[in-house]
């Protein structure tokens, strides 16, 4: 490692420039998947123009969607004469006809069908109403409703709606039709072009007062040069009298039609409120029935005949006034000339709403799972730990991802307008380019913002695609439906809108229906101007998109503050920057006086001493240690019926520059808590830390800048090399330059990392052992004051676990090096102290000289004989120490502890000598307390304490 002096924390720029260098790096490693994230929407672009091209050709060659002809005289089995015209078209055909004189039509009354005529039944008892039995022979009439305050001028207009008999002029035949009340229940189509009465299979009637039997008229009628003889059938118009228009209102609900059942429906042929009406004001309110017309998925587009009901009123009431032949003469309806015309169907503008939906909101799960996989290999506290602060993580990565939002939506508009999709070319750009902008910023920080809720990538990968495809199928099913209704409270669809996926798909509805329109009519689609039409909804989106991004980024940030810390921040951090970081106005932890006491005196003498340095170090103004631990404590609640779980329990401990601490314990000791609390990630119960004389409770950012850390995981970037690694974490720690190169060239040599093309290979196809040292390389860049190694050699061979131990012995020079372990060989050998820790407890401090001494104060006397001469073996230890402890015995094989004091080293050799002379000894030993013996002694003492009652 370099022992060049540690640079100067790194500033925001510099960072900046980390962060950038190698997000830009990981980018070109991941080109292929940007060019395929690229390609979706150009091939879903080329689909559209495919289905387009089709839909075109499907259209030029059918007759639906062309003028109609006819063939009017033939030869043999040719056609001699063919003429064409809205007289030789169908009603789907007339729309597309030239129409220089449109033809006149006889005014209509909606008339219900047969099957759905009003009767008394179970739902509707009015006894006025006509008998069920009437649907049998089709027989029943057609009920029209009235009230008003004035009952008997009322029933005297009633009486002067319908004529008694069919008034027939042979010589002008329409204008007959027209004077008389005519009706159909045929379905009404978009235009008058050609009324669907007198060319479909429904009847037309003629609704008089009363009907004679077999009233059934046939009228010649000559429609262009084409005769026709019209059957015009009699229909008895049924006027009722109701109380009021609640009644009324009441009536019409519970008779309307309840899906295909004809018993439960009733229909009315209209409804009349003459409300204050009498011979000096006429005042009415009309019912009618809407549901006779054709529908386009869910835009009514057929006429109402509604015209005919309000001249009945209208000549009710003059006749009422000057007599029975006075009336309002209601001729035709006719249509406006129209040139002909032909079908423009823009595929891009019918379907690609939806599509266009799940195009844009596909960027989401890729944000999204990009977030969450740093979060889930722990890379974003790793980097936290190594000196990134949160600014410049924002910064560059918020940028990053608006950069591949950017490149994707242009790529994106620019391969639709240049196949040629009038979804774009006929829309302001402008207006796409505002709206765009502004939903990629409020995705990304959605993004970010979800990002919190998960852990895990396949999780949030499954859930951010179903929320894709969900919100495109709700919107084009749900969201589109209420806008298209005009009687959907406006407020419910803002309230929807609230949700960015449905604000996409409404601002996209909008492109679309525009669009639609313009190729429709051969004008443009949507421009600034149209913002302020009441009907334009993307005004309104862009609003609530934009503050919506505003909110969401801020509290996305305050959460990411929050958990990128790993819960060592509280909700209320930003508080503690009013308050004062003092060492000197430290309390001590929430340990009660009496507590406290018996706990220190539980303490062994070693453990007190470094207690009592800590708070000696506490009063002194300044001081020389790396890390001062003051009553460090974790709690973890109980949960489930479970007590807490003290984790670590006091914790003091001093450690100077240059010495490196080893921590001992077994497995759930409280080591990795410790760790975790003295970098940030956990947050402590009560104590607290000095790293640098800086607070780990308020001052972590400024700790970091200094510190090195080699976790028990080896988080790292698959797709980055060691050599990128180090020369993004070296960068962190402010080395530039040639410095920087040397660093990174030497921390490769020192890990055995640099020859053979290593360094340049991709660390996901290192092994678990080169990861492991290229973590420990990174750890040490940069001359970290603080370092945190949690069990760096897992996983090494015995020579690169021993060129491991160099590494860092070398780099203990002016630094200070907490390091974890379960080897004690590997604690003997790099540590200047050690410590070991059983249930949260530090049990024993010291080097391992001073341990093996304190508590390794005996040898250990193996020999391995017969089981025959076990007993001749347990009595000559005894001679040599009377308290010789024997600890281990199986098949012939004793061990004894025998207490230095009692026995030298010369009577053992002895007594074995002649021990051999009498039975036959197979082996035997004589050794020194080893570390490992210490540590087990000293775990099992202290976990036969715990278990005391």
């Amino acid at each position: 490692m370099s022992s060049s002096l540690a640079p100067e924390p790194a500033s925001f720029c510099t960072q900046t420039n980390a962060l950038l260098r190698k997000n830009l790096t990981f980018q070109k490693r991941n080109v292929k998947t940007n060019i395929r994230l690229i390609l979706f929407p150009f091939i879903l672009c080329v689909i559209i123009v495919l289905l387009q091209v089709l839909l075109d050709s499907v259209v030029s060659n059918s007759d639906d969607y062309k003028c109609g002809c006819n063939c009017v005289r033939k030869s043999g089995s040719d056609c001699v004469e063919e003429r064409c015209g809205i007289e030789y078209s169908t009603p789907q055909q007339a729309q597309f006809c030239s129409i220089p004189r449109p033809p006149q039509w006889p005014p209509m009354l909606q008339v219900p069908a047969p099957e759905y005529r009003a009767v008394r039944n179970d739902f509707l008892t009015y006894p006025d109403l006509p008998n069920e039995s009437c649907r049998i022979d089709g027989s029943c009439p057609a009920t029209i409703l009235l009230t008003g305050n004035n009952q008997s001028f009322g029933q005297t207009l009633n009486k002067d709606m319908f004529k008694d008999t069919f008034s027939e002029n042979p010589s002008d035949v329409m204008a007959s039709l027209a004077g008389n009340v005519l009706g159909s229940d045929s379905k009404t189509e978009i235009t008058n072009y050609v009324e669907p009465a007198f060319v479909s299979d429904s009847p037309i009637y003629t609704i008089q007062s009363q009907c004679r039997p077999d009233s059934s008229l046939v009228v010649p009628v000559k429609l262009a040069s084409i005769n026709i003889s019209l059957v015009i059938r009699c229909l008895q118009g049924l006027n009722l009298w109701r109380k009021s228009s609640s009644e009324i209102n009441d009536e019409l609900y519970r008779g309307f039609r309840k899906g295909n059942s004809k018993r439960e429906s009733n229909e009315i042929l209209a409804a009349y409120d003459f409300l204050n009406s009498d011979l000096d004001k006429f005042n009415v309110s009309i019912w009618y029935n809407s549901t006779y017309k054709n529908d386009t998925g869910n835009v009514p587009i057929g006429l109402l005949r509604v015209p005919r009901s309000i001249n009945l009123a209208s000549n009710a009431y003059l006749r009422s006034l000057l007599g029975p032949g006075t009336q309002i003469l209601f001729d035709f309806v006719k249509e406006m000339p129209k040139t002909d015309s032909k079908l423009k169907l823009d595929v891009s503008s019918i379907i690609g709403t939806l599509f266009f939906t799940w195009v844009v909101l596909q960027l989401f799960p890729v944000i999204l799972t990009a977030l969450v996989y740093e979060k889930q290999q722990k890379l974003r506290i790793m980097m936290k730990m190594h000196g990134l602060g949160d600014g410049p993580y924002w910064l560059i990565s918020y940028a990053y991802f608006f950069c591949i939002s950017s490149i994707y939506m242009l790529c994106f508009v620019v391969f639709g307008s240049v196949i040629g999709l009038r979804f774009f070319t006929l829309n302001s750009y402008g207006i796409q380019f505002v709206f765009y902008i502004i939903y990629i910023n409020l995705q990304i920080a959605l993004a970010f913002l979800v990002a919190a809720l998960f852990s895990n990538v396949k999780t949030a990968s499954v859930i951010g695609y179903i929320c894709v495809f969900g919100t495109g199928l709700l919107g084009a099913f749900l969201l589109q439906s209420f806008v298209e209704d005009p009687s959907f409270p406006r407020r419910w669809i803002t309230a929807m809108e609230l949700y960015p996926g449905f604000a996409l798909y409404r601002g996209l509805y909008e492109f679309g229906t525009y669009s639609f329109r313009g190729h429709s009519m051969g004008t443009d689609g949507m421009s600034w101007a149209d913002l302020s039409d009441s009907e334009n909804g993307m005004k309104e989106v862009l609003i609530i998109m934009f503050v919506e991004w505003l909110l969401l980024l801020g509290i996305a940030y305050y959460v990411d503050k929050i958990l990128s810390s790993g819960g060592a921040k509280g909700p209320l951090y930003f508080l503690q920057n009013f308050k004062k970081k003092s060492r000197s106005s430290f309390r001590k932890p929430s340990l009660g006086r009496q507590d406290s006491k018996v706990f220190v005196s539980m303490e062994k003498p070693d453990v007190t001493q470094e207690r009592e340095r800590v708070e000696q170090l506490l009063l002194e103004p300044g001081t020389s240690h790396a890390i001062i631990s003051d009553n460090l404590r974790k709690i973890y609640p109980g949960r489930d019926g479970n007590p807490e779980k003290v984790a670590v329990n006091g914790l003091s401990l001093a450690l100077p520059s240059g010495e490196c601490f080893g921590m001992l314990g077994p497995n759930g000791a409280g080591k990795t808590t410790f760790i975790s609390m003295m970098i940030g990630i956990t947050r402590t119960t009560s104590g607290t830390a000095y790293v640098q004389g800086l607070d780990i409770r308020t001052d972590m950012d400024r700790i970091y800048t200094s510190m090195g850390v080699c976790p028990q995981e080896d988080l790292l970037w698959e797709t980055l090399t060691g050599r990128e690694h180090l020369l993004f974490y070296g960068r962190l720690k402010n080395l530039k330059g040639p410095a920087l190169t040397q660093a990174v060239e030497e921390s490769l040599k020192s890990v055995n990392l640099f020859h053979g093309g290593v360094a340049d290979k991709q660390a996901g196809k290192y092994s678990g052992g080169m990861k492991r040292r290229l973590s420990v390389a990174i750890s040490l860049i940069g001359n970290p004051k603080v370092v945190y190694m949690d069990e760096p050699s897992t996983g090494l061979d015995p020579a690169s676990r021993n060129n491991l131990w160099n590494v860092v012995k070398r780099a203990k020079q002016g630094r200070a090096i907490i390091l974890t372990t379960h080897s004690m060989e590997e604690a003997e050998a790099l540590c200047d102290r050690l410590g070991i820790f059983v249930d949260g407890s530090l049990q024993c401090i010291g080097n391992p000289k001073e341990l093996k001494a304190r508590y390794g104060g005996s040898y250990v006397f193996t020999m391995t004989t017969s089981a025959d001469h076990e007993e001749e073996v347990e009595s000559m230890v005894k001679r040599l120490s009377p308290g010789a402890n024997k600890i281990y015995q199986i098949s012939g094989t004793q061990k004894f502890e025998l207490p230095k004091q009692e026995v030298r080293v010369s009577d053992v050799f002895q007594a074995v000598e002649e021990a051999k002379s009498r039975f036959t000894v197979f082996a035997w030993g004589l050794a020194d307390t080893t570390l490992e013996d210490v540590f087990i002694k000293v775990a099992r003492h202290a976990q036969a304490f715990e278990d005391l009652p």
